[in-house]
């Protein structure tokens, strides 16, 4: 039972960053204005209109190594660092995602401490 939990809290981890940049690429595919929207969102807590497409890269791509147990402790600090980030920049005066913010990187900096986990592209190469 002990090898299934790190499996399932490494999935329920990343699908979080995974399906909301999926999301968001759904969304700029279908709206335009959606890309522009979201960099001036970002804009008004004063980050620069760059980050936009690195927000999309780093929700996929560490989201989906996350997902897959590829280079785990990697994506996972990736990860841990953009919630903090995000819990800083977006919602210090939102305690609620504040705290859910910090929680995910506490999580996520949890999963940095793992070994290969079972059902993990990281304990396959390790073979």
């Amino acid at each position: 039972m002990n090898k299934y939990i790190p499996v399932v809290s490494r999935l329920l981890l990343a699908q979080i960053f995974l399906i909301s940049g999926i999301f968001k690429v759904i969304l700029a595919s279908k709206n335009p204005d959606y890309y522009a929207q979201f960099g001036m969102y970002l804009g008004s807590h004063g980050i620069p209109y760059l980050v936009v497409p690195l927000t999309f890269i780093i929700e996929i791509g560490a989201g989906a190594a996350l997902f897959l147990g590829y280079k785990t402790s990697v994506a996972a600090w990736i990860l841990a660092v953009y919630s903090l980030f995000l819990a800083v920049t977006l919602h210090l005066q939102e305690p609620i995602f504040l705290m859910l913010y910090t929680a995910l990187a506490g999580g996520l900096l949890a999963m940095t401490t793992l070994a290969p986990t079972s059902y993990s592209l990281d304990n396959l190469k390790k073979k």
